[in-house]
């Protein structure tokens, strides 16, 4: 190894050092990517509900002004439902009769939370179905609830908003009030900060609460986000079931593939988009948790360029010394034939010398036991 390196020419030695430099500057970027995709929780749905790769995570973004209702996703599921059945999809399962699909709503709005003569305006989040499955916050203490609990009058609430009404973030089953009416606080929780966080809309005071509350007794802007996880036996089928049967003009709708999105072909797509890719002809405000995947999706697409570019230049070097090595061969396609029989020859001669060391070793054993 010193006669190599003693050997080598400056740019043969500079060669080789910004070749290691590149390849550990992509394993680091490569780990980079992944650290930070895994960070998202609420992209990570699919694995969560099965690990075996055939489920698919959907989020659904409507306008604002579109006509949406909880009817309007039970009876999409019942079309799925129907769906899934007909092409035989539920009755191929391993387990038929296990839940196939899970399912959240929520819609953004304003509420004022009261304890005693203490208010606190905030930021809400009406939820449905098994929203909590799909976002699983940071809880502080207590618990999320259920959509498929049967009171409705339960809030998830930050750590901020705890102290400005308790003085505490230790209130899980403390009451507060909406508009007068009696709230029992499920949980608290740490909201995620930062940059990217605060610059999507996770930097104000914030509420979870049903969704039906926060029509009845804050201020609703409307359902503007679906997610579900559900049967994806091939490529582009969940997303395709949900674009079909939702029932929803495309126009005033956008469907993504969560559990696709850090692919490196769809990095690629962002990242050829990138001139274009904030425009758009429909009037959707996404919720927080979305602009935050669209950040980090921007982020690793410039990411994957430079893990290309660095995975480039060791691949070149490598070529490049294939090619000159090519070039000095001292031998010609004739000789293939010759050198791969050497080559099973001196592989035939190392069996047999590994048998007979195995062997000898088995004999000197045995004796040495006769002899105890």
């Amino acid at each position: 190894m010193k006669n190599i390196i003693k050997n080598l020419t400056l740019r043969q030695m500079i060669c080789c050092v910004t070749g290691a430099i590149s390849l550990l500057l992509f394993l680091g970027l490569t780990w980079f990517s992944a650290f930070q995709t895994k960070q998202l929780t609420e992209q990570q749905m699919a694995k969560r509900w099965s690990n075996t790769g055939d489920t698919a995570q959907i989020s659904c973004f409507f306008s604002q002004g579109t006509e949406i209702t909880k009817e309007t996703f039970q009876a999409f599921e019942a079309k799925m439902q129907s769906a899934l059945q007909t092409e035989s999809i539920t009755s191929t399962s391993e387990n038929p009769s296990a839940r196939m699909w899970v399912s959240a709503y929520s819609g953004t709005g304003e509420i004022v939370l009261a304890n005693g003569t203490k208010t606190v305006k905030a930021k809400a989040v009406g939820v449905g179905g098994e929203f909590f499955l799909f976002h699983p916050l940071q809880l502080l203490n207590g618990n999320f609830f259920s959509g498929s609990d049967v009171m409705q009058d339960y809030v998830v609430i930050d750590e901020d908003t705890a102290w400005q009404l308790f003085g505490s973030n230790d209130v899980a089953g403390m009451q507060v009030t909406i508009n007068n009416i009696p709230h029992i606080v499920s949980g608290v929780i740490k909201r995620e900060t930062g940059y990217i966080n605060d610059a999507a809309g996770n930097g104000e005071t914030t509420v979870y609460l049903s969704y039906n509350s926060l029509v009845n007794y804050g201020k609703s802007h409307g359902i503007n986000c679906y997610e579900i996880v559900l049967p994806n036996p091939i490529t582009g089928y969940g997303i395709n079931l949900v674009k079909e049967n939702i029932g929803i003009d495309e126009m005033n709708m956008e469907c993504i593939e969560n559990s696709t999105r850090y692919s490196l072909l769809s990095l690629g797509k962002v990242f050829l988009a990138f001139g274009t890719r904030s425009m758009s002809a429909k009037a959707i405000i996404y919720p927080y948790w979305e602009n935050v995947a669209r950040g980090l999706e921007d982020i690793l697409a410039l990411v994957l360029l430079f893990r290309a570019i660095s995975l480039l230049i060791p691949v070149v070097m490598v070529i490049v010394l294939i090619v000159k090595l090519w070039k000095k061969r001292t031998w010609s396609w004739r000789d293939i034939p010759k050198l791969l029989k050497k080559g099973v020859e001196a592989f035939i001669k190392g069996i047999k010398s590994i048998r007979k060391g195995v062997r000898t070793y088995k004999r000197k054993t045995e004796k040495e036991a006769d002899l105890d």
